[in-house]
């Protein structure tokens, strides 16, 4: 099932990893001291753009007595809102800029264009997901309480509808976003915590009735005063409404991407118990999934096309993941870990494959419970008693043999059996 020990899982000594850890805050330090005038340049640039984009967007639907004009409006502001919650509310809020001491560009002042609140957000997000990493029982972000996405998760009949549930998700996101920070299905018995919740509950109500009375109130009767025209009116109701949708949407995909294609492990509680910061960048490594990009493709997903990188230094700028990407996989080379990456739709096609397949049984899947695509154990490698728990050094090469190798090996096998089973 999960893994239960990151460091025998990767083939690491505790000194293995102690060196892992000093070589990552070296590369954190060395971001850190060169922090300067081209990110700041950079942050301002991007919310010019987006403020840009988001007028015009609105612009072209404020005029659109063309259909092409209506959809060219929504798709720019759903653009436009997409940039805004990925590249600036969730790398802001994470303190990404707070090193500049700017009030606008802070982690404790952003407000996001979203349904749930800035500071619901930060505390599941920024304290929860990143302290407690696909760890079970810890991390909600782990099919977000409605998913099973992991064998550790019992099979219920409620998961035969996996692959609605996560498309009423992907639709409706950001009520996902603010739904989460309630944990709606949390027992609560204290007065202090039935205190909370309420408290929690106007909040989210508030923002809700904010976002929506901007979107779908607001605008659309300025623009049916403006026009004098019910049908301006309609057409700039559901130009938003479909301006979120594509944010909703596009916001999951790029983080199912990051967290739920193959080889994203999961984690159990006993990981958690004295691990060291060596242990902390391991887990975050093994953790994660990258999707490959461009820059503009870098950009819309809020450089979350990085997600190993992010989850390894979540406050440090967006604009550095891709340099620092390059010395994370020349670290996962020296020791032989595997970098998870992929195309985008391939990212994305595994992490729906692995929805589906999980909607049934662990009776119906053909992979065991340690050593399928989307779930694996330190387990897996304990049948083949050959396969070693430790790197050691090809004495030809000269080069580490550890997780990654060891990973090779086991697909190579099964790749064996299947041709002999066919033949």
């Amino acid at each position: 099932m999960a893994i239960s020990d990151i460091p025998e899982y990767a083939h690491l000594t505790d000194e293995d990893v102690e060196a892992l850890g000093s070589e990552l805050d070296q590369i954190r330090a060395e971001i850190e001291a060169d922090r300067g005038e081209r990110d700041a340049r950079y942050i301002r640039n991007t919310i010019a753009a987006q403020r840009a984009l988001e007028v015009t967007g609105r612009a072209l639907i404020f005029g659109s007595r063309k259909r092409s004009l209506w959809w060219a409006g929504a798709t720019t502001l759903g653009v436009a809102k997409i940039i805004e919650n990925m590249e600036l509310g969730h790398n802001v809020m994470h303190g990404q800029w707070d090193w500049m001491n700017d009030p606008e560009v802070h982690s404790t002042s952003w407000e996001w264009d979203n349904t749930g609140p800035s500071a619901h957000w930060k505390h599941t997000h920024n304290y929860i997901h990143h302290k407690y990493t696909n760890i079970l029982g810890m991390d909600d972000d782990v099919g977000y309480g409605l998913i099973r996405v992991t064998r550790d998760q019992r099979w219920k009949p409620f998961n035969l509808g996996n692959l609605f549930y996560n498309t009423l998700l992907a639709l409706g996101f950001q009520y996902g976003v603010a739904a989460q920070h309630l944990e709606l299905g949390r027992k609560r018995r204290t007065p202090e915590d039935k205190a909370q919740f309420q408290q929690d509950l106007r909040d989210v109500g508030m923002k809700i009735g904010r976002q929506a009375g901007k979107d779908y109130v607001v605008y659309p009767a300025m623009v049916g005063a403006v026009t004098r025209s019910g049908t301006g009116a309609r057409k700039a109701l559901t130009a938003n409404l479909l301006a979120n949708v594509i944010r909703n949407v596009w916001t999951n995909a790029v983080i199912f991407c990051g967290h739920f294609p193959d080889g994203a492990e999961k984690f159990t509680k006993r990981d958690m118990v004295n691990e060291s910061r060596g242990e902390w960048y391991l887990r975050q490594m093994l953790g994660s999934a990258n999707f490959r990009s461009g820059p503009a493709l870098g950009f819309m997903s809020g450089n979350l096309s990085y997600q190993i990188e992010h989850h390894l230094f979540p406050d440090l700028p967006s604009n550095r993941m891709a340099e620092i990407s390059v010395r994370v996989q020349a670290l996962c080379a020296k020791y032989d870990l595997p970098y998870t990456t992929g195309s985008f739709p391939v990212q994305y096609a595994k992490s729906w494959r692995t929805i589906a397949k999980l909607s049934l049984p662990n009776k119906y899947l053909v992979a065991t419970p340690d050593d399928a695509p989307e779930t694996a154990s330190e387990r897996r490698f304990k049948e083949q008693p050959e396969l070693r728990l430790v790197s050691t050094v090809d004495p030809k090469t000269g080069r580490r043999e550890g997780l990654k190798t060891a990973i090779g090996g086991l697909k190579a096998r099964r790749k064996e059996r299947r041709a002999k089973t066919s033949a």
